[in-house]
Parts: structure tokens; C-alpha cells; sequence
């Protein structure tokens, strides 16, 4: 599945343990994402994972930054 929130694109697969692994495709960083596990019911529920995850992103480095 692929889901675009908020001006970035995601795509989205499962995991071997019932998961869900994100891959940030239209950012900055090849390769970078997040996990979540279990994997979300909904596609809100999905949409809402990505939004937690971009709000923790330093746009400086495009990764999630240090507090």
C-alpha cells in the first residue's frame, strides 16, 4: 500500500511479526522509515502513525532528532 500524508509518500508493508514497516520513500534519507507493531487496523490509524513519525523529524537531517 502506499499512502501520501501531509506532502510526504509512504509506502507501506507488513512484517514477519505482524507489523507494519513504513518506508519514507519521499524523504530525504533512501532506505529510512519507522516500524509499528501490531500492524494498524485502519487507514487512519495508519495515517496517524505517520504523522507521529514526521512530527519527530529534525528537518535538518531529514532523521529523527536527538532531544
Amino acid at each position: 500500500m502506499r499512502l501520501d500524508v501531509d506532502g510526504e509518500t509512504f509506502e507501506l508493508r507488513t512484517d514477519e511479526h505482524g507489523g507494519t514497516h513504513y518506508d519514507w520513500v519521499s524523504g530525504p534519507n533512501a532506505g529510512y522509515g519507522f516500524g509499528s507493531s501490531p500492524t494498524a487496523g485502519t487507514v487512519d490509524q495508519h495515517v496517524e502513525n505517520i504523522r507521529v513519525f514526521l512530527s519527530m523529524i529534525d528537518p535538518a537531517t531529514g532523521y529523527i532528532g536527538d532531544d
